[in-house]
């Protein structure tokens, strides 16, 4: 099946669902045996079946399906958040002593992780913009196990070329580990360009409903995630449940729709953003003045739903922007339907030092828009009123 069918159909098969339509909703915590011989081969792995819900579930399994299926991979995990699917991959590939070399941003919840690591486990990270073959190489530490990417990187939009690092990578048998979230498995897939695992918060576009908190983890390698399912997933727990997958699942089926209108709109805004003085700087991996605009067109099919702008004023102006406006909501997140905005260095990103995050390239005026689903005129008037309210409150200071 083409891309846009198997986000209907993979993983369903009615007759398997006694013949309904929509996947159902397996609300059940455990799983009865017909025997105790039943219930110790399935213990043993010596037969398919249900157990109990954190180690697998009916509805659970579509979902995962139907994800490996969209990154090409060999298998997929379903999580409870996206910070779940973030840890259980890193508890997996390190251990006391290794390296991670991180792309130069990080979603902050990721950086803060990682800091946890560093003081309770010794397990040390560095950050670097990988734009280059002789800058991973330098990069790469004796002790590196992995590589985590962002791209487009939160929120600077900044694209890494994810081909030449699972190049580098791959040489040195060093794990590549992809955060696909601003993409979806629509506009972009990490693991055919040579990465070994991707992930994403499933929250955002692949819901688009703004009503799941949830993960996603898909890897090459079928063994080694059922590996990483009966082990570290099974005994953190971070598991899914099944109303949540049930939840994505629905979202999955307009998916393709929902990003089509997400870049259509953006691409609009865009195009506004560049005629408005009160912005210095905008970043977008399609714009033809981004610095990286070719590698997102060679790894990505589109330049996505989001979109970081700078206003002059810093924090503050920044701020009085937000609270001008009416039809777009303040708030954290991405790929709903509703437009949604914040504010990086007070918001998502507080938890990485002044100093780290100003390195990542987050200016305090800067604001990222997640581009929604409403009349794009209706977006744009929204901006308009605002930029005309903050340019009057700051005339009227002098």
């Amino acid at each position: 099946m083409r891309k846009d069918t198997r986000l209907i159909h993979e993983g369903m098969d009615p007759a398997n669902h006694q013949d309904s339509l929509t996947v159902p909703l397996y609300q059940t915590s455990t799983f009865t045996f017909h025997s105790a011989e039943q219930g110790q081969r399935r213990f043993a792995g010596e037969e398919a079946g249900g157990i109990y819900s954190r180690l697998g579930n009916p509805t659970v399994d579509v979902l995962e399906k139907r994800m490996m299926a969209l990154e090409q991979g060999g298998g997929a995990l379903a999580f409870g958040s996206g910070m779940a699917a973030v840890s259980t991959i890193l508890v997996h590939l390190t251990k006391t002593g290794d390296h991670i070399l991180c792309s130069k941003g990080l979603y902050g919840c990721t950086f803060g992780l990682l800091g946890i690591f560093e003081t309770k486990y010794a397990i040390t990270h560095s950050l670097s913009a990988l734009a280059s073959r002789e800058q991973i190489e330098a990069a790469i530490q004796e002790n590196t196990t992995v590589i985590y990417v962002e791209s487009p990187i939160n929120p600077t939009m900044e694209i890494v070329d994810l081909g030449l690092v699972c190049e580098v990578a791959n040489e040195r048998g060093i794990r590549v580990v992809v955060d696909n979230t601003f993409c979806s498995p629509y506009l972009q897939q990490p693991l055919e360009l040579g990465a070994d695992f991707v992930l994403h918060s499933a929250t955002k576009y692949l819901n688009g409903h703004g009503d799941v908190i949830a993960g996603i983890l898909v890897g090459k390698d079928a063994d080694e995630m059922q590996q990483i399912r009966m082990s570290v997933q099974k005994d953190y727990g971070g598991i899914i449940s099944p109303f949540d997958a049930w939840l994505i699942l629905r979202g999955l089926k307009t998916l393709h729709v929902r990003m089509d209108r997400h870049v259509k709109n953006a691409e609009k805004l865009l195009a506004y953003l560049k005629t408005e003085p009160s912005v210095t700087k905008i970043f977008y991996p399609f714009d033809d003045a981004h610095p990286q605009v070719e590698i997102a067109r060679k790894q990505m099919t589109a330049g996505g739903g989001l979109i970081s702008f700078v206003v002059e004023g810093g924090t503050e102006s920044a701020q009085r922007f937000l609270n001008q406006l009416q039809l777009i909501h303040v708030a954290v997140s991405l790929g709903d339907a509703e437009t949604l905005i914040q504010h990086p260095a007070t918001m998502t990103h507080s938890v990485v030092p002044e100093n780290d995050r100003i390195a990542m390239g987050i200016d305090n005026g800067m604001l990222r828009l997640s581009v929604g689903l409403e009349d794009m005129d209706d977006i744009i008037e929204d901006l308009q009123k605002a930029f005309q309210a903050i340019t009057k409150e700051g005339t009227s200071q002098f």
